[in-house]
């Protein structure tokens, strides 16, 4: 993990890591820089990292065997391919074998001189300009993807499509409207209580973006601004058909950053965290700008606009793990280990980061904040649906005639989202699934679009609400490899800590790449996956995978039940 800030400000991250006695932030620093000096596989290289670290050979091992950054092969020139929902809808899947064609190196592997690498990854949040990679850090994006990286066609990196849809924006005031930042936080600390914040948020009613949807306030209460709590705003969006997190870190960093600040004075916390993931270099960059920014203007430090509260904020570098958003194992990467869930309890807000009361919240739900303080909670409450207030960010994936970002209220009806404000499908396509909330989301058929757009409408038609992200997929996707997409994605994205989910997802694929009826199989392995799964990546795959059957009707025949 990379992380950045001014040079002479107390660094409370490094602080509270070596109270604790765990160098992890360090450790990761120098995988990451060693990745990059080798095409060699980590047992060659991870052992020596640990070393120079005072560490054992295993805490290296670990992460460098597990995070998709560390264990890929890097060649001088490193390609990172998405072979996400979106990209796959966009090409049919077969755009990795035409990058491989131009490249002349196979995915997963360098080419016997290391010139070269080319890397498989989920997502890179171009899913509106799919398919993408990244060449180096450089996005690459649109349907002469493989062209680009040959050099035969022009590099084309899209910026986000973004617009509003609701009158009064709360998230792209400053993207729609040019409304400047950082107005609330200033007043707020320097006139405002801890206690007027909270009490704004739970009159909001305002609930997490990042899938769970819990209650904003009920969980920084949880947390009894306890000594030493610490805030970390997730921008680890790794639901493929979602970039609601990339285009607000971009486009509106500082909305996020003044959500951040907000957070931290109402949970009591001094320490702020923004993990970005290495799959997103212009919003890392862009983030990391805009703290340096914060602290020159006075915004964060050990003295914030001249008053007693002290706030340091450090950006962090994922790297590159699906699992490692859900809030337990993304405290785990930040610690240095593997990006695995936890049982809990005990929570994150008793026991978190380093042993410390952490509150996580994602990135969307920071940037409603200042919004939020600003009107007033109970004027945001009167937005939405009575039980899910307040707006989201949908995404619309490049199969639609108007792909982009939308602003919307929540409890929209999806086929106005589709239809209206996405046009339907380009060039005359016929939606026959629509995936909603990522991979483990659901899906629908367009037959079955007047549904709300809220979590209680869509659980109601087995699907999720998720990120919010919207992925159509045609005529031209065939049922079965739209099973093994699913499958192939869960085998490839579980952290492995529990077996139901590491076996069982293995279990799944190689059930859907047999040419056999699922059968009695299928119905054993996913009530074993519903319900002894560690966490909820395991738990919603069997529901993802009979949402899938049902779109597809008979042609997926044996896995709907």
């Amino acid at each position: 993990m990379v992380t950045e800030g001014p040079a002479e400000r107390y660094d409370a991250f490094q602080a509270l890591a070596d109270r604790r006695g765990r160098p992890g932030r360090r450790l990761m620093e120098s995988l990451a820089r060693a990745r990059t000096l080798t095409a060699d596989d980590p047992e060659t290289w991870a052992p020596a990292v640990a070393a120079d670290t005072g560490l054992p050979a295993a805490a290296a091992l670990g992460p460098a065997g597990y995070y998709a950054d560390f264990a890929a092969p890097h060649g001088r020139r490193h390609v990172r391919v998405c072979t996400a929902t979106a990209c796959f809808a966009a090409r049919a899947g077969e755009h990795p074998t035409e990058v491989e064609h131009e490249l002349g190196v196979t995915v997963g592997e360098a080419s016997p001189d290391g010139g070269i690498s080319l890397q498989a990854v989920r997502c890179l949040g171009y899913c509106y300009a799919a398919p993408a990679a990244l060449d180096g850090d450089a996005p690459r994006a649109g349907p002469e993807l493989a062209g680009q990286l040959a050099g035969r066609a022009l590099p084309r990196a899209p910026v986000i499509p973004a617009a509003d849809a609701t009158g009064d924006p709360v998230l792209l005031g400053g993207t729609v409207a040019g409304e400047p930042p950082w107005q609330v936080w200033p007043r707020v600390v320097t006139a405002g209580t801890a206690d007027e914040v909270h009490q704004e948020v739970a009159a909001s009613g305002l609930r997490g973006r990042g899938g769970a949807g819990f209650r904003v306030a009920a969980k920084w209460e949880a947390a009894g601004r306890a000594h030493g709590t610490v805030v970390v705003a997730n921008g680890d969006e790794g639901d493929p058909g979602s970039y609601a997190d990339r285009l607000l870190m971009e486009a509106e960093p500082e909305r996020v950053l003044e959500g951040l600040a907000l957070a931290c004075f109402a949970c009591g916390a001094g320490q702020g965290v923004v993990l970005v993931r290495s799959e997103y270099p212009p919003a890392l960059a862009r983030m990391r700008q805009a703290v340096v920014q914060a602290y020159a203007d006075g915004h964060f430090g050990r003295s914030v606009h001249g008053t007693d509260t002290a706030l340091d904020v450090e950006v962090v570098q994922g790297a590159g793990s699906y699992v490692a958003g859900e809030e337990t194992a993304l405290i785990a990467s930040l610690e240095g280990g593997r990006g695995c869930a936890r049982p809990r309890p005990p929570y994150p807000t008793r026991y978190g980061l380093w042993g410390a009361p952490t509150v996580v919240n994602n990135v969307e739900t920071l940037a409603s904040l200042p919004w939020i303080v600003s009107r007033g909670g109970e004027t945001y409450a009167r937005r939405g649906v009575r039980e899910e207030t307040g707006t989201k960010l949908v995404c619309l994936s490049e199969r639609f005639a108007r792909p982009g970002a939308y602003e919307v209220e929540l409890g929209t009806p999806l086929r106005r989202i589709v239809m209206d404000l996405g046009g339907g499908l380009r060039d005359g396509s016929e939606l026959v699934a629509l995936q909603v909330g990522g991979p483990l989301g659901g899906f629908l058929t367009a037959e079955a679009l007047d549904v709300p757009l809220t979590s209680g409408g869509l659980a109601a038609r087995g699907a999720a609400l998720g990120h919010a992200g919207l992925v159509a997929f045609d005529q031209r996707i065939a049922p079965h490899d739209a099973l093994r997409h699913i499958w192939q994605f869960a085998a490839a994205e579980s952290c492995g800590a529990c077996s139901p989910c590491r076996v069982g997802s293995r279990r799944g694929l190689q059930l859907a790449s047999a040419d056999e009826p699922a059968g009695a199989e299928w119905e054993r392995l996913g009530r074993v996956l519903a319900e002894a799964s560690l966490c909820a990546f395991g738990r919603r795959i069997p529901a993802a995978v009979r949402s899938l059957a049902r779109a597809y009707g008979e042609r997926l025949a044996g896995w709907a039940s």
